[in-house]
């Protein structure tokens, strides 16, 4: 009698990083996909035994892992990549991104700009991100078009913008997001308030009302730099992380992101309440924001994730490379060697990351029952030889441009370092023709 199982997808692969509970590393098995699920992880042997699919790859040379989870970012501004390079944040922001904002960003230019960071997510290994910009109706088109997990956050400002023209129209823009994803298994809607320097407390006591009605998530510019913290303690008599707890936002919905300026207080707030922290080491360097005490902060309890922050104010989307910075600028910060080991920082770029975003049941680990959102790294390149801890290599190699195959819920992004469902030469080319408008309003406002 034949039981040999047909299923939709198989791959076997030289080991399989699982990043579970325990961290288990697989050596020599194999991964069964069916329905957009993972039905089995089971050695080679016993798989060739129990399923058959016509659908089966031999990825021999190769390891499997979780897609990344970009937890924190701004899609669209990969248009903007070295737009306004090596300035204070203040500056950055007032006298150039805001200005080329107010100019040019419309429905054309998310849409374009943000399927242009999805293809670099992609091919840098990344299977689920966060966004929080402008037109997140056209981001979300485009990340629904191709087949990525995402995160929506519709952004609140106290003033117009592009968008919308102040707290209640942006509430209400978000409101119809929400209705049109609320059936999407791959699109999940969130709040995004900009910033405690942007955004009142009239503002967040609507957003804050919103959310709970609907159990959205927040996710919000949180302790930047120290000129934020300064201008709240001036403004409103307390710290930003205070302010938000006298409002009642400070809970497991909320998504801190940078937290670069924390004090021990600080740190106790966010652990009592749940809150997840979304740490843009790169960013922040670049900026000069300042420096996380990410081990601290672990050690408290709380969950930190990673991102990118957006291509403007970090010149890539490579999660791997953030994953890297992230481990080696928490030693400096701790003055600790041991500090977030490579097992901690595959974890913060993860499972961790879906944990923020509210998904850790669905995604972040490779586990039976959950969604086959994975990724095959190519070992056998010169660099990543010898192989003694391939969690080492994952952490501290930046095997991003070795990420040969992608999945997001058991369908294929990218095959042999082939994006599927984007054309490279035409996202190229919008690009490019988005660069020049781009340099004429630089040339205008100089």
């Amino acid at each position: 009698m034949n039981d040999i199982k047909t299923v939709d997808t198989i791959i076997h692969a030289q080991a399989i990083v699982t990043v579970n509970q325990a961290n288990a590393i697989l050596p020599l098995h194999s991964i069964i996909i069916c329905a957009g699920k993972i039905r089995d992880i089971l050695p080679t042997d016993d798989a060739q035994k129990q399923y058959q699919s016509s659908n089966t790859l031999d990825l021999s040379q190769h390891v499997l892992m979780p897609g990344l989870i970009n937890a924190h970012g701004h899609a669209a501004m990969s248009l903007m990549r070295g737009f306004a390079d090596d300035l204070p944040l203040m500056d950055w922001l007032n006298e150039h991104i805001w200005p080329a904002e107010a100019a040019l960003v419309s429905s054309e230019f998310v849409y374009d700009g943000t399927e242009l960071a999805i293809a670099e997510m992609i091919r840098s290994g990344t299977t689920c991100f966060s966004d929080m910009y402008f037109f997140p109706e056209a981001a979300a088109q485009c990340a629904d078009k191709i087949g990525i997990r995402a995160q929506f956050t519709t952004p609140v400002f106290d003033f117009p913008s592009n968008w919308g023209t102040g707290p209640d129209d942006y509430l209400a823009k978000a409101q119809a997001l929400i209705d049109q994803y609320k059936d999407n298994e791959l699109i999940d809607i969130a709040l995004g308030p900009h910033a405690p320097y942007t955004v009142s407390d009239e503002a967040m006591n609507a957003v804050k009302t919103m959310a709970e009605t609907q159990g959205l998530a927040v996710h919000i510019h949180l302790h930047e730099t120290t000129f934020e913290v300064e201008t709240s303690k001036s403004d409103y008599g307390k710290r930003p992380i205070e302010r938000l707890q006298a409002l009642g936002l400070m809970n497991g919905n909320l998504q801190c992101v940078h937290m670069t300026t924390l004090n021990d207080d600080d740190i106790r707030i966010v652990a009592d309440a749940g809150a997840s922290i979304i740490h843009c080491p790169e960013s922040n360097l670049k900026l000069a924001s300042g420096m996380m005490p990410v081990q601290k902060c672990l050690d408290a309890g709380i969950n930190v994730a990673l991102g990118t922050d957006g291509a403007a104010s970090n010149n890539g989307l490579n999660l791997f490379s953030e994953m890297r910075t992230a481990a080696l600028l928490a030693k400096a910060v701790a003055n600790d060697a041991t500090a977030v080991d490579a097992n901690t920082a595959i974890r913060m770029a993860t499972i961790n990351g879906a944990k923020a975003l509210g998904l850790d049941k669905l995604t972040g680990s490779l586990e039976i029952g959950k969604a086959a959102d994975f990724i095959a790294i190519d070992f056998s390149a010169l660099d990543m030889q010898p192989i003694y801890h391939i969690n080492s290599h994952i952490a501290y190699t930046h095997p991003a441009d070795k990420v040969t195959h992608s999945w997001v819920n058991g369908k294929s992004l990218m095959s042999n370092r082939k994006l599927l469902g984007i054309n490279e030469q035409d996202v190229i080319k919008r690009a490019q023709q988005w660069q020049k408008k781009l340099q004429q309003t630089q040339e205008q406002t100089v």
